[in-house]
């Protein structure tokens, strides 16, 4: 059962990253890099978006008690967020300029607010504010640990990922990717109104 509940969580989270929107990106960006600036680049992208997601995600309740938002509002907000996210996948071209040859990019734009933008901080925030118990929250944030890392390696390895799935993959894999972040975003936002609505 944890095991599954790890699987689950490590998908969503996989998904909600945007893992091929943020390659196309990357690919852009990175076209005049040499393959070792490209590596260096995607090593520092993974430390920046696992210390920013394990900041929002262990510290983000604390915003809560700050500013007195229920879980459920977030919960709207966030899946609001997380959905408009998904429909700019599905409706642009995702062709990134490459402008910053000479700046270091990694963490801007990449990881922040590519990678890391605002849906994912709701949804991150959220995460870690449900989680009931020690277990859980070590079981989801195993799951972010491994997502991150998955995303790391296949912007590590981009060139052999670019000539698996070709140019035509890789505009139409940041649709699918859309996709399945507009129906996450949905349960997220139907939850929060079923739940708002029960306490009302």
């Amino acid at each position: 059962m944890e095991l599954e509940t790890f699987v689950n969580y490590y998908l969503k989270i996989f998904f909600i990253l945007t893992p091929f929107f943020v390659l196309s990106a990357f690919l852009s960006l990175t076209r005049e890099f040499q393959d070792f600036e490209k590596k260096r680049i995607a090593i520092k992208l993974t430390i920046a978006v696992m210390i920013s997601s394990f900041m929002i995600y262990l510290f983000g309740r604390y915003i809560f008690e700050l500013f007195g938002i229920t879980l459920d509002a977030f919960r709207i907000g966030a899946g609001t967020i997380l959905f408009l996210s998904a429909l700019s996948m599905l409706s642009e071209k995702n062709d990134t300029a490459s402008e910053a040859s000479n700046q270091d990019i990694a963490v801007v734009p990449l990881a922040m607010p590519m990678t890391v933008g605002p849906g994912v901080i709701g949804v991150l925030l959220v995460m870690g504010a449900e989680a009931g118990s020690v277990m859980e929250k070590i079981i989801i944030g195993g799951a972010l640990f491994l997502a991150v890392v998955t995303l790391g390696i296949m912007l590590y390895l981009s060139a052999v990922v670019k000539r698996l799935i070709g140019e035509q993959g890789l505009v139409l894999l940041p649709k699918i990717t859309g996709l399945f972040v507009s129906a996450i975003a949905a349960q997220i936002i139907f939850t929060g109104i079923q739940n708002f609505l029960k306490l009302n």
